[in-house]
């Protein structure tokens, strides 16, 4: 996509503005509206491989021949009923659908122009991330509570689901909840500000109460396979550490649980890239007294540690500012340089500080 393809008109990221009619058309037909980019399992029927082995390699979350390219022979050997001689022949086949090698720079540019980026509703927040949360990557908001990350994640709930002229890609939207944060109400109310139907809006929102580790791996197994039926935008983890810090609660669980998590941040990545959906995650924070070095209240720095910086694409910090002002500061991203933006909580969401 291209740049100006992505900015978002500057009245949508301010007071409030009734959608078009083509916006509630957008989001009530999202269920027809599927965009294939990726390869359908079962086109390794072709090459050779029958029924009953794709149906287990379905069954294990390999719904795309891509997500089998993506995974490792040990992982395949894994599969009930699996040979060596059978992965062989399903990774012979895999190569032969679907396309893994090396490319140019010009055909890679060509290939991240089906990339989108969907608006914050904040114009500022919207300029620091370059026009919006990317799709194909992770993005991940960090901060302390009362700082706006899961008003973030309701907003683009809606967002996401409008026509790209007002800062959506007219898809589905996939939520799981770590911590019983969503409010249905808090979407209702969003999607009245952009003028279109809130129950048709939560139709189209996936939800998912997470309870555990393991029932959030599950989850995104689960979601990859609605993934090949229906178009998602944007998959939301509120979040990513909610589980992981129960789980893993002592120093002698620090080695599994990132390695649990670097497995999860792995599925996330692969998903965003397969689907070309937007991945928005939240992180908690705890505090950081620097040993006694700080002058001041100790700081406050996300979880998850190297595992969760090096795999997240974009790192957002969320703080709180004087008043009802927040302030995001882009801390990591491969093309935006670290900026702050200034907004605040609204009934739409977040919107622009207006003096």
């Amino acid at each position: 996509m291209m740049q100006e393809e992505m900015q978002i008109p500057q009245q949508q990221a301010g007071a409030r503005v009734a959608a078009p009619e083509d916006a509630q058309m957008a989001v009530q037909d999202i269920k027809e509206d599927v965009v294939q980019n990726f390869t359908e399992i079962d086109s390794l029927q072709e090459q050779g491989i029958n029924v009953a082995d794709i149906k287990k390699l379905r069954d294990a979350g390999y719904h795309t021949a891509q997500a089998v390219r993506a995974t490792t022979r040990r992982s395949l050997m894994h599969v009930k009923g699996f040979s060596d001689a059978k992965v062989d022949k399903i990774l012979d086949a895999v190569r032969k659908v679907t396309d893994a090698g090396f490319c140019t720079g010009v055909q890679l540019m060509t290939k991240m122009k089906v990339r989108y980026r969907l608006s914050t509703g904040s114009q500022s927040f919207n300029a620091i991330l370059g026009g919006g949360i990317e799709s194909g990557s992770i993005t991940e908001l960090y901060g302390e509570f009362r700082c706006g990350k899961t008003q973030i994640c309701h907003a683009m709930s809606v967002i996401s689901q409008l026509p790209q002229n007002m800062g959506g890609d007219n898809g589905k939207v996939c939520y799981i909840d770590t911590e019983s944060t969503f409010r249905c109400e808090r979407i209702a109310q969003i999607a009245q500000t952009y003028g279109v139907d809130s129950q048709a809006v939560l139709e189209n929102i996936a939800y998912a109460r997470c309870y555990s580790t393991d029932h959030l791996i599950e989850l995104l197994i689960m979601i990859a396979a609605r993934m090949t039926e229906e178009k998602y935008s944007l998959l939301i983890v509120d979040s990513i550490m909610g589980t992981l810090r129960v789980d893993y609660s002592g120093r002698g669980d620090l080695a599994d649980r990132q390695q649990t998590l670097a497995k999860i941040m792995s599925k996330l990545q692969k998903l965003s890239e397969e689907f070309n959906c937007a991945v928005l995650i939240t992180n908690q924070v705890m505090a950081d007294p620097g040993g006694g070095l700080t002058v001041g209240p100790p700081i406050a720095k996300p979880v998850g540690g190297h595992i969760l910086a090096h795999l997240s694409t974009t790192r957002v910090q969320l703080r709180k500012g004087r008043g009802e002002q927040r302030i995001a500061k882009i801390v990591d991203s491969p093309t935006m340089p670290e900026n702050d933006a200034v907004y605040s909580i609204a009934d739409r969401g977040i919107q622009d500080v207006t003096d």
